[in-house]
């Protein structure tokens, strides 16, 4: 696993939109997000999936963001997150 390229992010572009749409979400680099002062969440690349390693409660998780569906799920959770 390594950390998305450039050319992995061009792939979320429009995952990455719908981020930075969220008020409390600070874009620091291209597809490293802070919330206040702490990393929030970055983005991965393994054998052609994508995943965001995300921190929801103390400690960051990993889920996967290739599909559209998987963005979605993933946007209802940190948007829950936020709420906190």
């Amino acid at each position: 696993m390594r950390h998305a390229t450039q050319a992995d992010l061009d792939r979320l572009e429009a995952l990455l939109g719908e981020l930075r749409g969220l008020a409390q979400l600070r874009e620091r680099n291209r597809g490293h997000f802070s919330r206040g002062s702490r990393a929030f969440l970055h983005f991965h690349e393994d054998a052609g999936d994508l995943y965001v390693d995300v921190r929801l409660d103390s400690s960051f998780e990993r889920m996967k963001v290739t599909g559209r569906g998987e963005q979605d799920a993933f946007l209802a959770r940190v948007r829950e997150a936020l709420r906190h």
